[in-house]
């Protein structure tokens, strides 16, 4: 998906899950995805990566992590999120796959910590799609889980 120099905020309800998805973007790139109460005042609706989230969640196999993402996370949180990038449309991991992934050990109980902690903070779910870890947790919230996981076979 080409974004190059898109910046604003984007949002829109969902219906199909009783949610609204907020995106955040600076210079072309997502920087942020939320799930605010309401669809804010200055919010534009109107963006290519929201109809693909809106299809999917309605359970079209449609994809929608092939955008730029800027995060300003640590590193070690990074590696996490960027071995969770790798994972593919359709595929699951558990938390300890994803922990070998990232280069870490799954069975030191620090490792293990940092990437469930990274996967609950995860400033761009949805996009970095932490439903694909089984069992999570998760910054995305269950409704909005659900129907992505389904539209994927998971």
């Amino acid at each position: 998906m080409v974004t190059t120099g898109t910046s604003g905020v984007f949002a829109r309800e969902y219906d199909a899950v009783g949610t609204v998805v907020e995106v955040g973007f600076a210079g072309g790139q997502v920087i942020a995805v939320s799930f605010p109460d309401r669809v804010p005042d200055d919010a534009d609706a109107d963006h290519d990566l929201l109809d693909r989230i809106g299809d999917s969640l309605r359970g079209d196999r449609t994809k929608i992590d092939d955008v730029e993402v800027a995060l300003t996370v640590p590193t070690d949180q990074r590696t996490v999120l960027d071995a969770l990038r790798q994972v593919p449309s359709g595929e699951s991991v558990s938390v300890s796959r994803l922990t070998r992934l990232a280069g870490l050990d799954d069975n030191d109980a620090a490792d293990l910590d940092l990437v469930k902690n990274t996967l609950r903070e995860n400033p761009t779910p949805i996009v970095i799609a932490d439903h694909r870890v089984e069992g999570g947790p998760y910054a995305t919230p269950a409704a909005v889980r659900e129907a992505l996981r389904s539209a994927e076979g998971l």
